[in-house]
């Protein structure tokens, strides 16, 4: 079993910045592949971008590419998301999740969640 709790959520003005955070545990992560999703209400869950652990390869949304980062922090088995100039739009429950299938986007390819936390951006 991996566990996921994410943290770092909250309310930002458009043009601000947060960073997420995803500790895990449970397992050893090197053939893991840790993805960030959203979901707004009234919508479905999306991809945001993800980390293959090994390597530490990326790949994003195009609604987020350029502005979001993912990352992780081996000797602390964090996963992070860091978002940079944020808009409304962004606004949604930001989910860790976690999969063995390499370089995953779908949610149905993943097996393990965080509970999320809440990314509120005023404009």
């Amino acid at each position: 079993q991996v566990q996921l709790v994410e943290s770092g959520g909250g309310l930002v003005q458009a043009g601000g910045s947060l960073r997420l955070s995803c500790a895990v545990s449970g397992r050893t992560l090197s053939r893991y592949t840790m993805g960030w999703f959203r979901q707004a209400p009234g919508k479905e869950r999306e991809f945001v971008g993800r980390i293959i652990w090994t390597g530490g390869l990326t790949a994003y949304a195009d609604s987020v590419k350029g502005r979001f980062t993912v990352s992780r922090d081996n000797a602390e088995n964090t996963v992070y998301l860091e978002m940079n100039s944020l808009k409304p739009e962004d606004t949604a429950v930001y989910y860790c999740a976690a999969t063995l299938i390499a370089g995953a986007r779908t949610t149905a390819s993943y097996n393990y969640w965080g509970q999320g936390t809440q990314v509120t951006v005023s404009s």
